[in-house]
């Protein structure tokens, strides 16, 4: 961890995550941003993603809307409604301004029109730094990431970095290596570039599970 950094443009963002660190902030009313270089990183394998039986019950029950980057603030916000976040309001206004810049995106599960969950992220080269996600129903993160990951293999993505791993994304088959190791697969993964755009974002579950089943 280094010190606060007085302030942050997005390109200097754009930079450190390639040079493999993150910013974050102690909470959202702490003005001050710091770099964050893990010593064990979390990877979520876009060919090993692991969807248990009740998320695949759940999925081809279908009830939800997939889709891709159209509300992106909306995510932003959902992770950041929390009692204790680091989403403060300059890395918000990052984040967005990464977003217009081609280089945030999001994917949002939603219900009769209602925001239910999301994940958010960065793209740069071949990789998908994993930001933040959250869900306001059981589930709705987990359907969120069983897409996305089934999207970015689609588009050509090789790496999805989460940062840290939880229990959470531990179930989903998500795993940590070591400092040195997430080095190496960010090098591979910026001397090629990908699109998350580049395919339509597949809102048929049945066809994500076949996907699915195939790779893991």
């Amino acid at each position: 961890m280094t010190p606060p950094l007085p302030h942050i443009t997005p390109d200097l963002l754009l930079k450190a995550y390639a040079a493999g660190v993150f910013p974050m902030s102690e909470h959202r009313d702490d003005p001050d941003i710091f770099w964050v270089d893990p010593r064990r990183r979390g990877i979520l394998p876009l060919d090993g993603f692991h969807i248990s039986r009740s998320l695949a019950r759940r999925m081809r029950k279908k009830g939800y809307m997939v889709s891709l980057n159209t509300a992106f603030s909306g995510v932003l916000d959902g992770c950041a409604d929390r009692p204790d976040t680091w989403i403060n309001s300059e890395i918000r206004r990052l984040y967005l301004d990464l977003h217009d810049l081609g280089h945030a995106h999001s994917i949002e599960i939603s219900t009769d029109g209602t925001l239910i969950g999301g994940v958010y992220g960065v793209t740069l080269g071949t990789a998908f730094f994993g930001e933040s996600m959250f869900s306001r129903r059981t589930d709705a993160s987990k359907l969120a990431l069983a897409h996305l990951t089934d999207h970015l293999r689609r588009c050509g993505f090789t790496l999805f970095d989460t940062q840290f791993i939880t229990p959470h994304l531990a179930s989903l088959g998500g795993g940590e290596i070591s400092r040195s190791e997430y080095h190496q697969f960010l090098s591979k993964a910026l001397e090629k570039t990908a699109s998350i755009t580049s395919e339509p974002l597949e809102s048929d579950p049945h066809s994500v599970l076949q996907r699915n089943t195939q790779t893991s």
